[in-house]
C-alpha cells in the first residue's frame, strides 16, 4: 500500500506560480498511475492531470493545458505539479491520488483511484 503526502500549497497572487509535491512512501510509484485533482467547497472534485509512472504518458484537463505541468523524480519517488499564471479560480484543495497498474483508462475519474493524500490548500488572490 502506498501513502501519499502533498506539500507546496499556499497563498499566491494572481499571475504567480506554485509547485506542489506528492511524495510516496510505503511503496514506490513504479507500476502506479498518479493523478492530481482539486476541489472547492460545494463543488465536485475536479480532474487536473494524470501521469502513468511506467510509460511517462501524461494527460491534462483541457482548460489547464499550457499553465500546469506534471513531472516526476524517480529517485525521490515524488510527483510534482507546477502551476503557472495562476488565477483566482485555481483556488482549492489539491489532492494527489494513485492507483496500481499501467492502464490509462478512466484517468480523469476520481473513483478510479485507490490512494489519496490529505490535500494541500492553494489560494490565489486577485
Amino acid at each position: 500500500q502506498v501513502q501519499l503526502v502533498e506539500s507546496g500549497g499556499g497563498l499566491v497572487q494572481a499571475g504567480g506560480s506554485l509547485r506542489l509535491s506528492c511524495a510516496a512512501s510505503g511503496r514506490t510509484f513504479e507500476s502506479y498511475a498518479v493523478g492530481w485533482f482539486r476541489q472547492v467547497p460545494g463543488k465536485e472534485r475536479e480532474f487536473v492531470v494524470f501521469i502513468n509512472w511506467s510509460s511517462g504518458y501524461t494527460y491534462y484537463a483541457e482548460s489547464l493545458k499550457g499553465r500546469f505541468k506534471i513531472s516526476r523524480d524517480n529517485a525521490k519517488n515524488t510527483v510534482y505539479l507546477e502551476m503557472n499564471s495562476l488565477k483566482p479560480e485555481d483556488t482549492g484543495v489539491y489532492y494527489c491520488a494513485a492507483r496500481w497498474g499501467n492502464s490509462d483508462d478512466d484517468r480523469h475519474d476520481d473513483r478510479a483511484y485507490d490512494y489519496w493524500g490529505q490535500g494541500t490548500q492553494v489560494t490565489v488572490s486577485s
